[in-house]
């Protein structure tokens, strides 16, 4: 846990809310933007993420469990999508509506592929097609390595098989 004198950007991740979690959204507001990576490695994430919270802020709205999902969309980039609880002016607002499942997982960025492996085979198991796959990187490296937790959670949109 951090001291007085670190500071914590990100706010502590409770793994039991999302972990083999399915749950609906009916119109979520989310706003999107885009980070440019070299070979799925983000670039320039924190920059984005502050214009992100720079919009929000100046619309005097609020981000729902601080949740951002990321679409990598190709190795080069990758589309974040920012949790909202009002249209944002000057940004792209996006609604998100559909079944999902989420699954967390916790450690290294390069367990990332047996993560991917094993969250395909829990969906096979509840019997869920995944149509789209997200991730969400619960915290900054910088308070992951402070929490003593890197948490990352695979949210999917499915459909029953």
């Amino acid at each position: 846990m951090a001291t007085r004198n670190e500071s914590i950007c990100c706010p502590p991740f409770d793994p039991s809310l999302w972990n083999n979690k399915g749950f609906e959204w009916d119109k979520k507001r989310f706003i999107k933007d885009k980070v440019c990576t070299i070979y799925y490695m983000p670039l320039n994430f924190g920059s984005v993420m502050k214009r992100l919270d720079s919009k929000v802020r100046g619309a005097n709205a609020s981000m729902p469990d601080w949740l951002c999902l990321s679409d990598h969309t190709s190795k080069w980039n990758m589309d974040v999508y920012l949790a909202v609880d009002k249209e944002i002016p000057g940004a792209e607002n996006k609604l998100l509506s559909g079944n999902f499942f989420s699954k967390v997982y916790e450690g290294p960025f390069k367990d990332t592929a047996k993560w991917g492996q094993d969250f395909s085979e829990s969906l096979k198991l509840k019997g869920l097609k995944e149509k789209k796959l997200y991730m969400w990187y619960t915290t900054c490296p910088k308070c992951a390595k402070k929490y003593g937790k890197n948490y990352v959670v695979f949210v999917a949109e499915v459909d029953s098989r």
